[in-house]
């Protein structure tokens, strides 16, 4: 298989090699942003270029997901329950959202594979359009319907009389939540995806620091209790949307939307709509299996919620980088296929796969010898230690499987196939993770362990299973 372009030396010349950089040199690159061709440069080199902006982007998207439970955690196990009962929602406009990413990612990569930037630029206000009118209505609704909403989920006392501002400021900000998805889409699309990092760093950055000011009242700033944490989120994101604009239409190293620019293709959003189906398909699907987990969970109690909760941002911590890892396997797939360079853009996504996987296999280890230190850093109540430690436990036993199938999802999305991840996702989580889960959960009465062995058994079958599809290659002849 060939993964590395090279060039022979002419005979009766000498080849003259420049000295290889050293790793700051390339790190520096990475981090500043390159004009390099990555459907030209060596493999290894792009793949570096890419994987590195990501992977710290992502870090810190993690980070602060981590750093805001820790202090809500402080607030007691209903309030980190209000999160995660919020989070239930969310992860419904991160379905939306992260499909419409994906389709932009992979239309503007194709373009910018096939050296058509100016097109590349319009597909990217088309999507800030979609992303505003998908907004407007979440927004609403979260305002307005804030503690029935909670209730339907079956939220406690004290979540319905004091968390329901949390879950308004959330609902209501989702515009901000939205862009941040798709314009970083764009970035990453074009190849720009150290922009994509400081943006991210920006808007957690400031949701770091902004985050217990406003949640205990230190110094100057009100205490807000939980609605402190919506209000330090908001104002982070909203700073790194207003850095998005500010930098696309300065212009990155890849691409720029110009004013010209600023008008509807009904014909490009259409396509970017048809092609994101797929992607907010397979998201729904996974995401609202999630909910139905949550909602099991929730009928053991508030500790079974608290726990699933921080387990499941520590998971997000330490996948972040391997998420980072395979979003830049979605780049080089759609990238190298508007380029016409098939093999390469399948080469690129098996050498990012064996990276994830070590990490992956590192980070098991990690969860199997140290799961209740883990989870006591977020809560001292023993219950919520021993539930979040259980399911981290679990997670290791087959965790390294999950990078694989990070890698293989990505490859589809990036190549514009999202409609086969979709069908993917409804068989292995509809059809056996929610039914497994209540039937371990409830009628064995196996309470939060048998929703745990669910996913374990569900993700660990749909790691695999989508990995030989991906090897299949049919995803080779997808047009976007």
């Amino acid at each position: 298989m060939n993964t590395e372009p090279h060039n022979d030396p002419q005979p009766g010349s000498e080849a003259v090699l420049p000295p290889p950089p050293s790793l700051w040199a390339g790190l520096r690159e990475a981090i500043r942003g390159t004009n390099a061709d990555y459907t030209r440069i060596p493999l290894r080199k792009a793949v570096f270029l890419l994987a590195v902006p990501m992977v710290l982007e992502l870090v810190l998207e993690s980070t602060f997901a981590v750093v805001d439970i820790f202090f809500v955690a402080k607030l007691g196990s209903s309030a980190v329950a209000t999160v995660g009962l919020t989070e239930s929602y969310l992860f419904l406009l991160y379905a939306v959202a992260m499909g419409l990413a994906m389709a932009v990612t992979a239309v503007v990569a194709r373009r910018i594979g096939e050296g058509k930037r100016d097109e590349a630029a319009i597909t990217a206000v088309q999507a800030i359009f979609i992303a505003l009118l998908v907004s407007l209505p979440v927004a609403v609704v979260g305002i307005v319907y804030a503690q029935d909403l909670l209730r339907l989920m079956g939220a406690d006392a004290w979540t319905l009389e004091h968390g329901y501002r949390y879950t308004q400021w959330m609902l209501g900000s989702n515009a901000v939540i939205l862009l941040l998805f798709v314009i970083n889409a764009i970035f990453r699309g074009a190849g720009d995806a150290a922009i994509a990092m400081r943006v991210l760093w920006l808007a957690n950055g400031l949701n770091i620091v902004l985050c217990p000011l406003l949640i205990f009242g230190i110094g100057p700033f009100p205490e807000m209790g939980i609605e402190g944490a919506a209000v330090a989120t908001v104002i982070g994101r909203g700073s790194g949307v207003l850095y998005q604009l500010w930098t696309l239409f300065r212009g990155g190293k890849h691409i720029r939307v110009a004013a010209a620019q600023l008008a509807w293709h009904g014909a490009i959003a259409w396509s970017i709509v048809r092609t994101s189906l797929g992607g907010v398909g397979q998201m729904i699907v996974a995401m609202t299996s999630w909910i139905f987990l949550m909602r099991i969970l929730a009928s053991i109690g508030s500790e079974a919620v608290a726990g699933a909760t921080i387990a499941i941002r520590i998971m997000m911590f330490t996948t972040m980088p391997a998420w980072g890892m395979s979003n830049a396997a979605a780049t080089l797939v759609g990238q190298n296929l508007g380029a016409r360079q098939p093999e390469r853009a399948e080469a690129s996504v098996w050498r990012i796969g064996w990276y994830n996987m070590a990490y992956l296999v590192a980070v098991s280890a990690l969860f199997f010898l140290l799961p209740r230190e883990l989870v006591a850093l977020f809560s001292s109540d023993p219950r919520v230690v021993a539930i979040g430690a259980e399911w981290l436990r679990i997670l290791s036993y087959s965790f390294f499987v999950y990078g694989w199938w990070m890698v293989s999802v990505q490859a589809f999305n990036g190549a514009g196939d999202t409609a086969t991840p979709t069908w993917i996702n409804v068989v292995f989580f509809w059809l056996i993770q929610i039914p497994l889960s209540y039937w371990l959960a409830i009628h064995l009465g196996w309470q939060h362990t048998g929703v745990f062995w669910a996913v374990f058994v569900s993700e660990t079958s749909v790691g695999l299973f989508t990995l030989w599809l991906f090897s299949r290659g049919k995803w080779k002849a997808v047009a976007v």
